[in-house]
């Protein structure tokens, strides 16, 4: 587990870019968070390094600036500063692969759900593994990835969910309209 923008956010740190609505949803949740939920969450690192593999919320160029890696240049620094064969984040919603040519270019991939991906040695590989909710690409399903480390290949995922559910609560606890329509139209 680590640490993302959101959870430093509801433990009072500061998140530059959170938009207005991020900003009132992490005042609310600090005020939700007991004494051991503040523990756990500030216990949890910026990235984990397994073996060649790196794990992280955002990009590993400076974990702690929350960097969106959106494009082939970002991903090629986070790679670069990751110093892994393989590096695993998240933060920008988008399930996305990049891999690293021998000439030292970053190229996208857009996996399909349910086929597995062969990432193999020849390159590096950056892999934004998708969300648990809040998608942004329109499809409003949970998105994550699953890493084979025997067969070394990852295997993107889209799940369905109670969104609509979710979406309910948020509106009962009277945060902003615009996060409850953002599970259900997957923006």
């Amino acid at each position: 587990m680590l640490r993302g923008n959101h959870d430093a956010a509801a433990l009072g740190d500061d998140v530059r870019g959170l938009n207005t609505q991020a900003t009132v949803l992490a005042a609310w949740t600090r005020r939700q968070l007991r004494k051991r939920h503040h523990t756990f969450l500030r216990s949890l690192p910026l990235s984990v390094r397994e073996g060649d593999r790196l794990f992280v919320h955002a990009s590993a160029a400076v974990p702690e600036r929350w960097t969106y890696v959106t494009g082939p240049r970002q991903a090629a620094l986070s790679m670069e500063a990751a110093e892994a064969a393989v590096v695993y984040c998240g933060h920008v919603h988008d399930q996305q692969l990049y891999f690293m040519s021998r000439a030292g270019r970053a190229t996208a991939f857009r996996p399909q759900p349910g086929t597995p991906v062969p990432i193999g040695s020849q390159h590096r590989w950056l892999a934004i593994v998708g969300s648990a909710g809040q998608p942004r690409d329109r499809n409003a399903a949970a998105a994550y990835a699953l890493a084979d480390l025997a067969r070394n290949r990852i295997t993107f995922f889209r799940v369905g969910y109670d969104f609509e559910a979710a979406a309910q609560k948020i509106r009962r606890a009277g945060l902003p309209e615009r996060l409850a329509r953002r599970l259900e139209r997957g923006i």
